[in-house]
């Protein structure tokens, strides 16, 4: 169930006009939190996001179906509690790395480079400005250690 606060700040994006993705955002924000703070792991950075889209999906954002097709529930209603349990038991045992900066960072720019070479150089400019002063002087050092090396 999604918290009260994240629903919203996907109505507030959905009364500005915003895009459906914009929207699911938000939803893949509080479960990439989720998974920070432990309240459950996550196999991969890809899985963390599918499932914040599920929830945006269910909390009624008009997102289209998965690309793969294939979704754990594909009628409403309610899901079985013991399936629910054995889920979340599952995820409870996954690692926590698939939240942090340089996981979300390597699926940021895996997935700007399927979309091709223009969406690959806006996901670097985001970068160098999300990093902050103290993550670009680190990154321009290893860029000078990598020079000297050649």
């Amino acid at each position: 169930m999604p918290e009260k606060r994240t629903i919203k700040r996907a109505r507030k994006d959905a009364r500005a006009g915003r895009a459906a993705t914009t929207q699911a955002g938000e939803f893949v924000r509080e479960e990439i939190h989720h998974v920070r703070e432990g309240k459950h792991g996550a196999r991969s950075t890809k899985q963390a996001i599918a499932i914040g889209l599920s929830k945006a999906r269910r909390a009624g954002v008009k997102l289209g179906p998965s690309p793969s097709g294939k979704t754990t529930k594909a009628t409403k209603g309610r899901p079985s509690a013991k399936r629910s349990r054995a889920i979340s038991g599952a995820l409870k045992r996954e690692g926590r790395t698939a939240a942090s900066s340089k996981s979300l960072s390597r699926q940021a720019r895996s997935a700007a480079r399927t979309r091709g070479r223009q969406s690959l150089r806006k996901a670097a400019a985001k970068a160098v400005r999300t990093k902050g002063a103290a993550g670009r002087k680190r990154a321009a050092q290893k860029a000078a250690r990598t020079r000297n090396a050649a």
